[in-house]
């Protein structure tokens, strides 16, 4: 039986990832952070080790990593930190240095395949240069992981990276993170939205493309992943019926130049705090204007992750944030 590692196997991704390879007959191995979310979660089969991997000798984390055939790297930080600046600090050191460190020991060990969950800010800052997404700290990051996460296989292990956008999806003991959004709405009688849109998909279409890739994934591979593409604000109205203000809150879709003034006070209140955020306000938001849509077609023949009701799934997510 082969054995998958699993860095974060207590987190959202993990946890699904972990259940999706128990079901097509890995064993699996886990290093996370404490706490567990909640008592009771993990499989009886599964070998979970609450503690910091990072704070292991370059030896112990061979060592734990001896057997195993593959490696998930579903940890790291996220677009949603507001770190101090200079935020390309903050990323490099969360991101892509633990990357380079865990791929060159997991290499060491024998593994033969090692997946990195990245971001679609990623894949955007290929599609649409003109938004110079390269020089915002978060996605000049996830593409510098990728690209240390390959040249660290090169060789002996096939290295691949999932491009994920907005995940749905729930899990004992976790608030989904989607509760701030929600929070922004809520109680509100307006809330602008820019006229752009947004791949999603589910979390088990994550597990299932994270084992795809484990199992069908080409070395040196980037893949975008999506179930649906959706409006931004016809997510946002998913959100108002679920706070029961379908009668009173108005989504209405506003032009990016009459909100730039307040998107440029946001990045200027965080500089005057000395913070950054890994994607300026700004520049965020003028994405937003873009439908920045995937198109399943492109990666779900090759990983294999199967059609799901995204909707259903936001839905669900949406009433747990309540």
């Amino acid at each position: 039986m082969k054995k998958i590692f699993i860095l974060g196997g207590t987190g959202f991704l993990g946890y699904y990832t972990m259940k999706e390879a128990l079901k097509r007959g890995y064993a699996v191995k886990t290093m996370a952070l404490p706490p567990l979310p909640a008592e009771g979660i993990m499989p009886a089969e599964v070998d979970c080790q609450l503690g910091d991997f990072f704070a292991l000798t370059d030896d112990e984390m061979i060592a734990e990593l001896n057997e195993c055939y593959a490696f998930i790297y579903a940890a790291g930080a996220d677009e949603r930190a507001l770190p101090a600046s200079p935020a390309l600090k903050f990323f490099y050191e969360a991101n892509v240095l633990p990357t380079q460190r865990a791929a060159r020991l997991a290499k060491e060990a024998g593994v033969e395949k090692f997946v990195v969950f990245g971001s679609y800010f990623a894949e955007f800052a290929e599609r649409l240069p003109e938004f110079e997404l390269r020089k915002q700290a978060y996605p000049n990051t996830r593409l510098l992981q990728e690209q240390v996460a390959f040249a660290e296989g090169e060789g002996a292990m096939d290295v691949t990276s999932l491009r994920l956008p907005y995940i749905f999806g729930t899990m004992p003991g976790r608030t989904p993170l989607w509760k701030m959004f929600m929070d922004q709405i809520k109680g509100q009688a307006v809330y602008p939205t820019l006229a752009g849109g947004t791949a999603m998909v589910t979390v088990q279409q994550v597990a299932q493309a994270a084992l795809g890739a484990v199992e069908n994934g080409t070395h040196r591979t980037s893949y975008a992943i999506s179930g649906i593409n959706m409006k931004y604000r016809d997510f946002y109205q998913l959100m108002v019926e679920a706070l029961g203000q379908t009668e009173t809150t108005q989504l209405p879709i506003v032009e990016f130049d009459s909100m730039v003034e307040i998107y440029r006070q946001v990045d200027q209140q965080a500089a005057a705090e000395g913070l950054e955020h890994g994607i300026h306000i700004e520049v965020s938001s003028r994405m937003q204007v873009e439908d920045l849509y995937i198109d399943p077609q492109e990666t779900m023949p090759v990983l294999g992750y199967q059609e799901d009701d995204v909707v259903a799934s936001i839905k669900e997510t949406l009433k747990a944030c309540l």
